[in-house]
Order: structure tokens, then sequence, then C-alpha cells
């Protein structure tokens, strides 16, 4: 039997908040109902935005959900406790620099106009916008004016720090974001740590959530073997995923190192790199050269670009196991968008990830920027049990990932602490 089914979760479903007695849950129960809270998100993330959305108004909060075209979506419009307002508007990426300039201007002014008037008293901040120091400093002190609650979701302590482009500026912004901030949201004890450690934030003013399961990509009827002839791969071939954003501290160089190797052994291995390249360009473009020269881009199949979350199943579907050969991170979504498809992951042992993959269960766990131990580790991943048994496995992983990453345990901490900013 699957250690899957044999795991119990230690932590505690208010997280690192505070136990309540009878009485101040009866409060928090009947507060509920009456909080009004701002969710600002940035106008992307489709995936977390509406699950975090979905999980407040299913505890009875009313949000004003400041959202933009793109999240324009009928999950939203529908619900009955969500005020959607479209303060962002368009953000195609085709638009020319002026264009996007103006845009930008737009919605600033009517993010500054909206909380000044805005009903909600408590600011719940998903994701900053595109000026990260504005965003950090003069934004967070006008909220504060204003008299809001700020509550931050830090789904990076530091990004500039895992992009390797952080600066005494940067570190500077951040420090007054978390200062100004009432409570603050990671996903992980390590980011907990780092936050304390680094920025000298009080333990109290943390609270650690899930990641919660990516719910909003569709999951249709398409079958495992549909996926993989719609990319025309045989259904022997042992297809390995990287899905993403393409970026230095993916690692992808690593994995691609790794499947050169492995085919001098084993030819029917094949390699699927989907997600658009972010930070320099140089990075993407020597890894390209690097798969022409090597001589295996007949067993690489590329989708260089932002994949909408519709098309999005037919790789996790076509795919045998997830690759994350991160250098630096300390969670990562990718990892629980493949679990809810049920698919197994070969992880390097940074941040968290040790912790997210059960050996054996999930999927493995290797030595970070070793291509040669991820190697192995694929090697091994293709004669476990875990793959000769992958339609069943497929099941429990779904299952262990929505018990472990769902948003109602999102929503009893994030209410909790509501409630306590607001009592």
């Amino acid at each position: 039997m699957s250690m899957i089914s044999e795991i119990k979760f230690d932590r505690s479903p208010l997280g690192d908040v505070a136990p309540t007695s009878c009485d101040q849950q009866l409060a928090i129960s009947n507060q509920q109902s009456t909080l009004h809270v701002a969710l600002l998100t940035g106008g992307g993330d489709k995936p977390y935005a509406l699950g975090m959305a979905e999980a407040l108004t299913s505890v009875g909060i009313s949000v004003d959900f400041i959202g933009s075209d793109d999240l324009n979506v009928p999950e939203l419009l529908g619900n009955s406790r969500i005020q959607f307002r479209n303060l962002r508007g368009d953000q195609r990426p085709g638009a020319s620099p002026i264009a996007k300039a103006l845009r930008v201007l737009k919605y600033y002014a009517r993010l500054v106009i909206y909380a000044a008037t805005a009903t909600p008293k408590l600011f719940h901040i998903l994701w900053n916008n595109k000026f990260q120091l504005f965003d950090c400093t003069l934004l967070m002190l006008y909220y504060k004016l204003l008299g809001k609650r700020v509550v931050f979701t830090a789904h990076n302590v530091n990004a500039g720090k895992r992009d390797e482009n952080d600066s005494w500026l940067n570190r500077i912004s951040l420090n007054v974001q978390y200062r100004l901030s009432d409570h603050i949201f990671v996903h992980t004890d390590g980011m907990k740590s780092e936050m304390a450690f680094e920025f000298r934030i009080p333990d109290s003013k943390i609270s650690v959530i899930p990641f919660g399961i990516n719910n909003t990509v569709p999951n249709t009827l398409l079958s495992y073997s549909q996926a993989k002839g719609q990319l025309g791969i045989s259904k022997d071939d042992k297809v390995l995923l990287f899905f993403g954003n393409i970026a230095p501290y993916k690692g992808l160089e690593y994995l691609v190192a790794a499947f050169n190797e492995l085919l001098k052994e084993d030819g029917d291995y094949r390699l699927l790199i989907v997600g658009s390249p972010k930070g320099p360009a140089t990075y993407w473009n020597q890894i390209r050269r690097g798969i022409e020269t090597s001589g295996i881009a007949d067993r690489v199949i590329e989708k260089i670009e932002y994949v909408p979350d519709e098309e999005t199943e037919l790789y996790f579907k076509a795919a045998d196991v997830l690759i994350l050969p991160y250098t630096h991170v300390f969670q990562s979504g990718v990892l629980f968008l493949g679990y809810s498809f049920g698919l197994p992951a070969i992880a390097a042992g940074v941040g968290s990830l040790n912790e997210e993959i059960i050996e054996g269960d999930t999927g493995f766990v290797f030595r970070p920027k070793d291509s040669v131990d991820l190697a192995a580790k694929i090697n091994k991943y293709f004669q476990s049990e875990l793959f000769l048994n992958l339609e069943t496995r497929r099941s429990e992983i779904k299952v262990y990932a929505n018990e472990r990453y769902s948003w109602s345990r999102v929503a009893s901490i994030t209410t909790s602490v509501y409630s306590q900013l607001q009592s």
C-alpha cells in the first residue's frame, strides 16, 4: 500500500495563528458573515487568485476583487459575494510601449481613487504590480494613511535574491512593505524563518499557509494516450516534462544535460519543454543551441510561449513525470499543478521541495545542480513501482494533494487572521 494513504497532517488547521477558545471561535464564525475584504491580485496568476476568492467567499466573506480583463471570468462574475472591479483592464503583451505605459498609469490612478473610496477596511495584497519600488513603499504608506489594515501574501521573500539581481534598494523596499503590513502570509516554514532572520519580522506577524491546489485549469476526459497522440509521442516513449517560466533559477540546463546522457543508454526518452523565457534572453538561447549541437533536438518537443489554462492539461497528461531542476526556490506552484493531474515529480532538493515530495510515492528528490544524480533518479523512477503502477498512483496523488493543499485549509488560517485584525 502507498504511504500516501497513511499520511497524517500534523499542522493545525489554523497554521501559526494562536489557538482560539470556543467563545473566540464563535465570535470568528459570526464575524465572517460581515467581513468585507479587498483582494488586490495584480491582474494575473489566475489559478491562485480565483482559488483564494472562492475560498474566502465559501466561508461567507464579501470580496472586492481587483482584477483585469484576464480575470474577468464567469467564476467571479457569477459569485454573489464578489464585486469584480476591473481596474487594470487589458494586459495583452503585444501593445506598443506607449500604450503599455498609459494603461499602467491609468491602473494606478484607478487604484488610488478606489482605495480612497473603498468600503473594505482590510486590503489583502496577493501580488505587487509592475513598479515594485512604488508598490512596496509609497502605495503601502498611502493605504496605511487611509486607515487600511494591510495583509500581504509573500510568494517569494526576496525574488531579487532568487534571481541573482538583488540590490540594497530592493531590500530596503521589501523591508518597508513587510514592516507596514499588518500581517504576512508565506507558504513554507523556511520562508518564515528567512523573513524573520533577514528582515527582522516578528514570528507573530507571519503565518504559513499552503499553496492552494490549482483547481481552475480544465481537466477534461482527454486520456493520457490521447494526449500523447496529439503531440506525436509514442505510447512507449518515456516523457519528461519541464513546465513554466524559463529562467536561470529553474535550472533547465541540468535537465537537458541529464536528458542527453539518458538518451545514450535508452532512445525512448522524450523531453517536453513548455513555457516562456523570463529574464535574460541569452539563457534560453544558450540552452536551445546546446540542444541543437548535441544532436538531441529530434527527441525534444518545445512549446516556447505562454500556455493558456485550456491547453495545460495536454502537456501534463502526455507526460510520465514532471521535472523540477530548480537551483533556488522555496516552493513551486508547478509542482502542485502537476499533483492536481496526479503527475509524480522529480525535483531538486531545494527549499521546501524535500518536504513536498514523498520519496517513492509522489516522486523523487535529487541533488541540486547535479545532472548525473538527476539522470540516475529519472532512471530509478522509470524502474519503480510508482511508474509501473502509474494509473493507480495518479488517483492517490490527486487525493493526497487535495487534502494537503486544500483551499479550505487556506481559508481557515486566512479568515482567522482577518478576524483578529478587525476585532
